[in-house]
């Protein structure tokens, strides 16, 4: 989620960082630093806010070095302030490290590093791993091994580049789970969290892999396994432009995405499952207050009103908690009836929605508990909400929002067993669930599997003149996603309902060449889905279901048949039916030459109400 940068070689390094920055920026930040060797010490230079304030104090001060590392950070722990900033030192100011990823076992680390006398200058869990660092790399061995002896010690996803004043020859990193590349030069070395930041400079690169350590030098990279022992150097040639390098070689943002679901998923849960398999949230509401809230009420806009509607399927099916969701641009003149005792909940991706501010307002007049669920720190909605949960999912580009929803259900899931846990609701399966949500980023991945089934049915939904979307349960929720997404990026009317309305009325419109999205997911439903689809087949309509591996019903009624993994909660398999939907409108609107990024009327952030 953040930008890396390093550099040794005869350039100057600090402009040289800052210009991998720049390549990076499409990452999204809230601050950024440099630390840097000049006259045999580590010298930091970082500001909060956009990167132009940090390139201000660089053009202030012009300083000159020949080995540097730099970072633009996406803040989960602490806010975005210049001690916050990246890089930090250690205990004893002989290293500095950077860090993309969240230590899980922070506190942990921290409290025991006080208790040995160590002080801290910032809330962040990364200059807690570079004490530990700094704690090992004073018994007296290299760089190098003192990050590997660290890094067994810390628990969750990362990146770490670390350099030290005693070994002014040498840039140092290590990761697990987030992404680190090498840039191979000649008398020079670069590193970077994402390819672009190297393409202006070298296109041989080394991807490093899990649990390696690499090491840089100006005659050389060489790289050790976790063991400490070398491991083989495997270097690659790029051949993307860095326009398409900044989207990962993916021809659109929205494709990246997509693409990046099983590891948002994975970030979501960073910190939050405990080794005993207990959900924790840091700096919300007491377990009193989870104990006293009587109602729910969700409110948001679009994709993250659909995630809203997700979350009241699991408060109400698990908790038996009343939970009402609310289009933001509705909430005010609905006059509302808040009870004391509840609870609002607002959703944003960009935690600036104008809409959805407007009724946080109406909430904090009526002095009504408010609890944000956005994705970028800092922003309004996370500032005036009473307390925040980040969704964690890295900037999203794109305008139609993908990651962004799934992100935001999972974080609802993780709320609601954690209010389970909290409440001890009688019949809730606390541990099953956890053990589903660990589950859910590897059912992610089999979920995108099905792109080479969906492209080829892209054609046929390009060519009808309307697309249902229905589902029952979850899935009818599930559907509303999906239709907005092909209305979004494919330009292609859509009716959406809940599968049991069409006979409702909306059976009206079909007729020969209108095609029918299903989701069928949920079993105990499934028979009465079934029934609707022969409606609609009975009338010339053509049905894409999407169900689960085990069903032997769906496939023998639909004309085409994707199959996700089982859940043991069926309320996952049906999150899941959302990127085979997203894929479809995907490469209908590249079928159809449409802006997929950038679809016309709409924008990312809606700061107008």
């Amino acid at each position: 989620m953040c930008g890396i940068a390093g550099y040794l070689g005869p350039r100057n390094a600090v402009e040289t960082v800052f210009e991998q920055l720049k390549l990076l920026e499409y990452r999204g930040y809230d601050s950024a630093g440099i630390a840097f060797l000049q006259d045999g010490d580590i010298r930091i230079l970082k500001r909060a806010g956009k990167l132009t304030e940090l390139g201000k104090a660089v053009a202030e001060e012009m300083p000159e070095a020949r080995l540097a590392i730099a970072h633009s950070r996406w803040a989960t722990h602490g806010g975005p302030t210049d001690e916050n900033a990246h890089p930090h030192y250690d205990q004893f100011q002989q290293v500095a490290i950077i860090h993309n990823g969240i230590i899980e076992n922070y506190l942990e680390l921290k409290e025991r590093l006080a208790a040995e006398g160590h002080s801290f200058r910032s809330e962040t869990d990364t200059e807690g791993a570079a004490h530990v660092i700094g704690r090992e790399y004073e018994e007296g061995v290299p760089l190098e091994e003192a990050v590997r002896r660290a890094a067994g010690k810390l628990r969750g996803a990362y990146a770490f580049v670390v350099i030290s004043k005693r070994e002014p020859d040498k840039i140092v990193a290590t990761r697990n789970a987030s992404p680190l590349i090498v840039g191979l030069g000649e008398g020079e070395q670069f590193l970077a969290s994402d390819i672009p930041a190297l393409l202006p400079f070298t296109r041989r690169v080394v991807v490093v892999k899990e649990g390696e350590v690499a090491v840089l030098r100006r005659e050389g990279v060489s790289l050790l396994d976790s063991a400490g022992k070398p491991a083989p150097i495997e270097p690659m040639e790029v051949q993307w432009d860095v326009a398409a390098a900044e989207r990962g070689g993916y021809e659109h943002f929205m494709i990246k995405e997509i693409h990046e679901q099983p590891d948002v998923i994975r970030q979501c849960l960073l910190g939050r499952i405990d080794e005993a398999g207990r959900i924790r949230f840091e700096n919300i509401f007491s377990d009193y207050v989870w104990t006293e809230i009587d109602r729910i009420n969700i409110v948001a806009c679009g994709t993250a009103y659909h995630a809203g509607l997700m979350g009241k399927h699991l408060f109400e099916r698990l908790l038996r908690l009343p939970t009402d969701v609310f289009h933001s641009s509705e909430f005010r003149y609905g006059d509302p009836v808040l009870s004391e005792k509840s609870l609002a909940i607002f959703i944003s991706q960009s935690g600036e929605t104008a809409d959805s501010l407007a009724a946080l307002k109406l909430c904090q007049q009526r002095r009504i508990r408010t609890l944000g669920i956005v994705n970028v720190v800092g922003s309004s909605i996370a500032r005036e909400c009473d307390r925040t949960i980040l969704t964690q999912a890295g900037p999203e580009i794109s305008v139609a929002s993908t990651k962004a929803y799934t992100a935001q259900v999972v974080v609802l899931s993780l709320l609601a067993f954690y209010l389970a846990q909290v409440r001890e609701a009688p019949g809730v399966r606390v541990p099953e669930g956890v053990d589903e949500l660990k589950r859910l980023s590897d059912m992610a991945r089999a979920a995108l599997a099905l792109e080479e089934q969906v492209e080829p049915l892209s054609e046929k939904v390009a060519a009808s003149p309307l697309v249902f979307f229905i589902g029952r349960a979850a899935d009818a929720h599930v559907a509303l996603e999906g239709a907005l997404k092909l209305k979004e990026v494919a330009y292609i009317p859509t009716q959406e309902s809940p599968a049991g309305e069409m006979k409702h009325g909306p059976l009206a419109l079909v007729e020969s060449g209108v095609v029918a999205i299903v989701g069928a997911t949920d079993s105990k439903v499934r028979d009465k889905t079934v029934s609707n689809m022969m409606e609609i087949k009975a009338r010339g309509g053509t049905l894409i279901a999407l169900t689960t591996e085990d069903d032997e019903t769906t496939c023998q009624v639909a004309d085409h048949v994707l199959r996700l993994p089982k859940s043991r909660f069926d309320f996952f398999s049906a999150l899941l039916s959302v990127i085979p939907m997203q894929l479809l409108a995907y490469h209908v609107a590249r079928r159809r030459g449409c802006e997929i990024d950038q679809p016309r009327n709409l924008a990312k952030s809606v700061t107008v109400e």
